[in-house]
């Protein structure tokens, strides 16, 4: 076996025993619990030269050594595979999911089950509204010169604005202006949608010319502007278990969570080929993050991610059976859509 292939099984072995105990590890005790094949002595001389490369570090008080986040990242990138998960994991992804009412249920279960699969902090992003079309646009009369727009997306997102209108308006012109907007828009893309608006306000027939006007403005604000992207969280208590592993402090990775921004950045970045991101430590380029991992994929129907969904945690976390999961609950969450 190679030098190097002999020292990755060396820090893969560092890794799953202080993932797992918390403890530094020393080489006494990499010996008694892995099969490498070697020594002692050579699994030192190993140990000195992942050191002297950054990959693994000693903590102060300790004589035993714990991965660096390059050694995290080494670790990652060299898996060879995510942990499968098990039947009754799947059955259970499928059991907590099934049922769902509606787009909020199914992403509020959802951070719940991920919480629950990986013990780390669940992060969903509703689903972009640029990545989404129109299903229907709803018109309804809720006073004789008063109108209430609603928008209802392919990804099951929900906008409405109450409008005034300068005139009254009758019930069937109502109707009639519902067929139109559905006419001219189901199906369009939100990002190609507004752009539909003003050749609306020239084709419309002469009896609706006035209202279309009247409702221009809104419809342009409802489908550019349809309600900031944001996120669903869950599971933040799992961070007092792993307190240890923020020996600063945890109120700035908090503060994070709870203003979202930074977060929504990290998750909505999504690899469209529906590979598992891993973002450890520093490369989140963020002060706040800078003491934990970031494990997102993309979710959503086909080809098309709709929207990121992942986990934030410390960076000692256990990164295949986290990563499957992600991965999983994903792949799932992207098929109720496709169904609903």
């Amino acid at each position: 076996m190679a030098h190097d292939e002999r020292r990755l099984q060396v820090l893969r072995a560092i890794v799953q025993d202080y993932v797992s105990t918390n403890d530094p590890v020393g080489s006494k005790a990499l010996a008694e619990r892995h099969d490498l094949g070697v020594s002692p002595a050579t699994i030192r001389n190993d140990m000195a030269v992942l050191e002297e490369q950054g990959y693994i570090t000693q903590p102060h008080t300790s004589a035993g050594r714990v991965p660096t986040d390059k050694g995290y990242r080494l670790f990652v990138d060299r898996l060879s595979a995510l942990k499968p998960l098990s039947v009754a994991e799947k059955r259970a992804i499928e059991r907590f999911l099934d049922g769902a009412l509606d787009l909020h249920d199914i992403l509020s279960r959802t951070v719940r089950l991920l919480a629950q699969l990986t013990h780390q902090v669940a992060v969903v992003q509703y689903p972009t509204l640029s990545r989404s079309a129109v299903r229907h646009l709803e018109v309804v009369q809720v006073a004789t010169a008063r109108l209430l727009l609603v928008l209802i997306t392919d990804t099951g997102r929900v906008e409405q604005r109450l409008l005034d209108c300068p005139v009254d308006v009758d019930r069937d012109d109502v109707a009639d202006l519902r067929a139109l907007l559905n006419q001219t828009f189901a199906g369009a893309k939100l990002a190609d949608a507004a752009g539909l608006v003003p050749d609306l306000l020239e084709t419309a027939p002469p009896h609706l010319r006035r209202l279309v006007a009247a409702v221009s403005a809104a419809l342009v604000e409802t489908l550019v502007e349809p309600g900031e992207d944001r996120l669903v969280i869950g599971g933040t208590a799992n961070l007092a278990r792993v307190a240890v592993d923020f020996p600063g402090s945890l109120r700035p990775l908090l503060e994070a969570l709870e203003e979202q921004v930074v977060v929504l950045r990290l998750i909505s970045e999504v690899d469209t080929g529906g590979a598992v991101l891993v973002r450890i430590g520093e490369e989140n380029a963020h002060e706040a993050l800078s003491g934990a991992s970031v494990v997102s994929v993309g979710y959503g129907s086909g080809d098309r991610a709709l929207g990121g969904l992942g986990i934030v945690g410390p960076t000692r976390m256990d990164y295949p059976t986290n990563m499957a999961a992600v991965r999983a609950v994903a792949r799932y969450v992207g098929q109720i859509l496709a169904e609903s």
